[in-house]
């Protein structure tokens, strides 16, 4: 009798068993089914993806406390965490700061680099750097016409100029005969652009102001101040979700039944749609922003795709009103709206 006839039952199978698993770990069509399982035993235990540990940073022009930039954050943050990529995040509301922050994450080495440029020229130099060190860049939010010529991959946001025409559209269907649009960062590009392409389209009386944004007291003084000056204003339109909330303050100390119309959401924005504080809000949806530049950079590191065909991924704009409110404060709340 052979040594293996010898064998038990029992015995036997595990012999036969392991000497199937010793040949079909030697043939590549075992090779690739071992790497399906591990890839399968990895997504179980939470990791999404098996792709190297890419580092990718993120630096913004927000100022502190705006909470339309911690929106953009979370999206970034939740496809990092999907992607298997350390995020870094960065912002300063002075360019020199975040041209110098831009110049640390190319000094870290970084894999990819997410950037706002809401005051473009002053970032074609490092972004030149970022480039020669072999670093893909996607800009975001702002600047989308120096993206291609900075060299980036893409562009991701709104085109301001079309999202300034949507909120005209929607001024002249209201019958807002009178605007006054506030300009709450002089020399950022992206908000000169919302309030020409709304003066282009609302067909009445268009003004714009300029206020400091980083004093909302003096903001709302300066906002209050102009309406009991002017009696034939009936709407503010402002530019940003904390802004919104400062105009309607503004509004109530000038006593005069004057509409506040938006761009961007927040708590206080979504409470007016519903209230009927706030006419209308123009979405950008800033989540989307921060999580699709962050997918993005992974998919062209992975396997060199990228979105657009060479023109923007448009994010915006979205007109939302009063129908919208219960729907949208949901995902306001949990702060991806």
């Amino acid at each position: 009798m052979s040594p293996v006839r010898r064998l038990r039952p029992a015995a036997a199978a595990l012999a036969v068993l392991a000497l199937t698993v010793a040949v079909a770990g030697c043939s590549s069509t075992g090779g690739r089914r071992a790497e399906e399982a591990r890839a399968k035993a990895s997504a179980a235990a939470g990791g999404a993806v098996t792709t190297p540990r890419w580092k990718v940073a993120m630096v913004t022009h927000a100022g502190a406390g705006d909470a339309f930039w911690d929106t953009v954050r979370k999206g970034a943050e939740q496809a990092a965490a999907k992607d298997n990529i350390t995020f870094l995040y960065s912002n300063d509301a002075q360019t020199q700061n975040q041209v110098q922050l831009v110049q640390a994450a190319i000094d870290q080495k970084v894999d990819g680099l997410l950037v706002t440029l809401a005051k473009g020229d002053a970032m074609a130099d490092v972004l030149g750097k970022a480039k020669a060190a072999g670093i893909p860049v996607i800009t975001v939010n702002s600047g989308q016409e120096y993206s291609a010529r900075f060299g980036a991959l893409t562009h991701i946001g709104q085109d301001e100029a079309t999202a300034g025409q949507a909120a005209g559209t929607e001024l002249s269907r209201r019958g807002r005969g009178n605007v006054l649009c506030v300009i709450h960062e002089q020399g950022n590009v992206g908000q000169e652009q919302r309030c020409s392409g709304a003066r282009s389209t609302a067909g009445g009386a268009f003004q714009v102001m300029y206020v400091d944004g980083v004093n909302m007291p003096d903001a709302r003084a300066a906002i209050s101040a102009k309406l009991q000056a002017d009696p034939a204003i009936d709407t503010v339109l402002t530019l940003s979700g904390p802004m919104a909330a400062t105009g309607l303050q503004a509004i109530q100390d000038a006593r005069r039944p004057v509409e506040l119309d938006t761009f961007d959401l927040g708590t206080q924005v979504v409470a007016g749609l519903k209230a009927g504080t706030v006419g209308f809000a123009v979405d950008q949806q800033p989540y989307l922003q921060g999580y699709q530049g962050v997918d993005l950079l992974w998919l062209y590191r992975f396997n060199l795709n990228m979105l657009g065909g060479g023109r923007p991924v448009a994010t915006g704009p979205q007109i939302l009103t009063k129908e919208n409110a219960d729907a949208l404060a949901e995902y306001v709340a949990r702060g991806t709206r």
